[in-house]
């Protein structure tokens, strides 16, 4: 069991805050774990009697009737009604899997679990916990679903910090395992590099695209699959709709609709199994609309489904560290600065425009400046921003990390992953 304080901490912080503490992210991440075993064992710790925790795992067949939102709502007012002195805890695992009712006694209405856990946090005495695998199944804007009173904690795959503090040893060695089959957490439980490939591939074919066809009732599993292949072949690389409509028709020699591929992409973006980053114009301070660049949520997924065929370093090392960056909360974007130093305005690309609140830092991804050039690459577009906000260039190819003549911080990967650094 690996203590994921980081997020167990933001559930304990928002404990009896008046709203439904919802936790997302992809299906398999830890989710279930983080709310039914670590903030369950934190709950026991502080006197909480296991009776005043109601759990409801939507995915286990003994509970399949509770995916009617009513039934379950009035399972739960009906324990939470017998003493409503005694203070309650409501756990349910995989919330999208509710269905909607309409409900006939009351003029045919239709029911979501919204609108069931929108009474049930009403009651003083309940404190109301959901995970889900899909923004989908929970709302894009849950917010708008939970009427303002829902609170977010959004969890990822294991960090490289969480993953080493398990394994231990020499921290590149863990560092290379860890770009080659990631973060998921069933991993560490398999020590055969054979079980660990067979267990991502099988993850994510009867897993991820059989939940992405099945929820958004998809007809060309064929071009899914391919804009998948697509996005992992192409991570950290700018794309956009366009250029994948156009590569996948090439290859299958028929004519697509761009609005099919977009909907597509947004129904992956959906099941939290990639993230989109978009393009700032630092000076202009506006986005523009395309290309952007995409992420997979982990790296061993993305690499399972290439088939390991296509191990680039570089591009999976940009990859970890939007991955690292985002997990801890802050708001990620691709930077873009012009260069005027000739007729030609040539724009460059700033890897990570990282905001914290108000603070704000530029940080560059490089595998190695091991040339002239390289360096010059990575240094210009940076030189480029000509503000006074921090710029870190964040390697794989120095011992130690150290600030350069032009106030640049260079940042060894692993103090970065491990936190031995402050970025702000």
């Amino acid at each position: 069991m690996i203590n994921r304080d980081y997020y167990l901490n933001r559930i304990i912080h928002n404990m009896w805050n008046g709203e439904v503490k919802v936790i997302t992210g992809i299906r398999r991440c830890g989710k279930s774990v983080l709310l039914f075993d670590l903030f369950y064992n934190y709950l026991i710790g502080q006197g909480v009697s296991e009776n005043d925790i109601i759990k409801i795992e939507l995915d286990q067949r003994r509970y399949f009737k509770y995916r009617n939102p009513i039934t379950l709502c009035e399972y739960v007012e009906g324990l939470v009604n017998e003493d409503k002195t005694k203070k309650r805890y409501l756990f349910i695992d995989e919330v999208q899997m509710t269905q909607k009712i309409v409900d006939k006694e009351n003029g045919g209405i239709e029911v979501t679990i919204y609108d069931m856990l929108n009474e049930l946090k009403a009651y003083k005495n309940l404190d109301v916990y959901v995970t889900g695998s899909n923004s989908k199944g929970l709302s894009a804007d849950i917010a708008t679903e939970f009427r303002g009173r829902a609170t977010q904690i959004h969890i990822h795959p294991l960090s490289f910090d969480e993953y080493y503090s398990y394994i231990g040893g020499n921290a590149k060695e863990a560092l290379d395992q860890y770009m080659l089959y990631g973060g998921m957490p069933r991993l560490l439980a398999l020590d055969n590099e054979v079980d660990k490939k067979e267990y991502l591939i099988s993850l994510y074919r009867e897993l991820y695209i059989k939940d992405i066809v099945e929820r958004n009732g998809i007809e060309r599993e064929d071009i899914l699959n391919d804009i998948l292949d697509f996005l992992a072949s192409q991570i950290s690389s700018l794309t956009n709709p366009t250029k994948i409509t156009n590569s996948i028709a090439s290859i299958k020699n028929e004519k697509l609709n761009p609005s099919l591929v977009s909907r597509y992409i947004e129904y992956i973006k959906d099941s939290y199994l990639i993230s989109q980053a978009k393009r700032y114009d630092i000076k202009g301070k506006t986005y523009f609309k395309y290309p952007n660049k995409y992420y997979y949520a982990d790296l061993g997924l993305r690499n399972a489904r290439l088939n390991y065929r296509q191990f680039d370093p570089g591009h999976i090392m940009e990859n970890i560290i939007y991955n690292e960056l985002i997990s801890r909360g802050y708001s990620v974007d691709v930077g873009v600065v012009t260069d005027r130093s000739n007729s030609q305005n040539v724009q460059k690309e700033i890897d990570f425009v990282v905001n914290n609140a108000d603070k704000k830092i530029y940080i560059q991804s490089a595998l190695r400046m091991d040339t002239e050039e390289k360096t010059a690459s990575e240094l210009t577009s940076l030189l480029l921003t000509k503000d006074f906000f921090k710029k870190i260039i964040i390697r794989l190819d120095i011992p130690h990390s150290f600030y350069d003549d032009d106030g640049i911080f260079h940042c060894n990967l692993i103090d970065f992953l491990l936190k031995k650094v402050e970025l702000f």
